[in-house]
């Protein structure tokens, strides 16, 4: 898919965006929320990535340095703040939009025409309803130790390779032990927990781009659509059949 540039949207605003484009690497002297209505949002950082179908947003505090990529035709919101209003978290952070919180960020995203007591209100009572809102497990954490950087590029390049951690040590010249250490100590997670991550944060995108559930799953490292869907149900809440709906209507279940 052909990667477009775009130019840095204005801390608040709406973008109609093509599956494949990224907007380069900056920073806000704001905090800003991100929300994708369609398609999916990626947020990258040295420090890691964070990605949001359109059942999520994603917070992204003042300062840091980050890049966006898009998968699959993308309705792009952002939502700026002050320095000094913020739900508390320091770090990138996904969340989720339950229709109250999707229906404030679309208005205060596009505030024309909404006097300027009212829209600060209303980005008051989307930040009250984000403190209450828990974060979401769809952050990918970047290795720093060079060892493993290279096992997570293995793991990458082909997640339906089937790598052991075992063999990943013997590829790139490390014990087991070693690795099994560094993915706890850098990365606050097992092997077969980040592996997971990079799962789902590759299958958030290939469903963004319109691919079947099945293809998705084979795509990304499942046995079966149905070790998938109950992996992608246990994380996110929802089948990947029915994400598809997010922020939409939902269709009338069969019986």
């Amino acid at each position: 898919m052909p990667e477009t540039r775009q130019t840095y949207p204005a801390p608040t605003s709406v973008q109609d965006l093509s599956g494949g484009a990224q907007i380069s690497r900056h920073r806000h002297s704001e905090h800003q929320l991100v929300y994708a209505s369609s398609g999916a949002a990626e947020v990258r950082t040295d420090t890691g990535c964070w990605i949001a179908p359109a059942d999520r947003a994603i917070w992204i505090p003042a300062g840091h340095w980050h890049e966006h990529h898009f998968y699959g035709p993308t309705r792009f919101h952002c939502v700026a703040f002050p320095p000094g209003r913020s739900p508390g978290w320091t770090t990138p952070t996904v969340v989720g939009t339950p229709a109250l919180v999707r229906e404030l960020v679309i208005t205060c995203s596009s505030p024309a025409g909404l006097p300027g007591a009212e829209l600060d209100r209303l980005q008051q009572v989307l930040l009250d309803q984000l403190r209450r809102s828990p974060p979401q497990q769809l952050g990918l954490p970047a290795a720093r130790d060079e060892r493993l950087r290279r096992a997570c590029a293995l793991v990458e390049q082909d997640p339906t390779a089937g790598w052991t951690l075992s063999a990943l040590g013997r590829r790139i010249g490390a014990s087991e032990r070693t690795l099994t250490r560094l993915f706890r100590t850098e990365l606050a997670m097992t092997y077969p927990q980040w592996r997971t991550q990079l799962r789902l944060h590759r299958a958030v995108r290939l469903l963004a781009e319109g691919l079947p559930v099945t293809t998705v799953a084979g795509r990304c490292g499942w046995a079966s659509a149905s070790a998938f869907i109950d992996v992608y149900r246990t994380v996110l809440g929802r089948t990947p059949g029915r994400a598809r709906y997010a922020g939409k209507p939902e269709p009338a279940p069969t019986r």
